[in-house]
């Protein structure tokens, strides 16, 4: 079981790191070339209530379980190597946060259901947030 419970912190850890770093860039996006304070606040306040809900689960334990160099899926994609302009790169930031905070609802299931649903909760809340910043631009 000791190798499940560390597979199960490397997927916790790789994905909020995953999810805080598509955050952070398009919270950047929206600080400079948008120059949208709102958005700018309501994506740094997600990316701390997500620490705040996933981080203490995960930082001590998984931190210890990375394995980077020898990470099956650490290549880079075509896809990932190319972006057109500064939107094309926020929605494929939007993108990753989305899919990893379904991976983090999906792990926690199996550890903590009321975690879980609080997951599910900022899942639905960075739809919303999308939403009001790909209208606006």
């Amino acid at each position: 079981m000791a190798a499940g419970k560390n597979s199960l912190h490397r997927i916790l850890d790789a994905n909020l790191n995953r999810a805080k770093e598509g955050l952070r860039v398009c919270e950047d996006i929206c600080r400079y070339m948008w120059n949208d304070k709102g958005l700018t606040r309501s994506l740094k306040n997600f990316r701390h209530d997500l620490t705040k809900i996933v981080g203490a689960l995960t930082i001590l334990t998984a931190v210890a379980q990375r394995n980077i160099g020898s990470d099956v899926g650490r290549g880079t994609s075509i896809s990932e190597s190319t972006r057109r302009d500064l939107p094309a790169v926020f929605w494929a930031n939007a993108q990753r946060v989305k899919e990893s905070l379904r991976v983090l609802e999906e792990i926690t299931k199996i550890t903590d259901g009321r975690m879980a649903q609080r997951i599910k909760a900022l899942r639905y809340k960075f739809y919303a947030l999308e939403q009001k910043a790909l209208k606006k631009r």
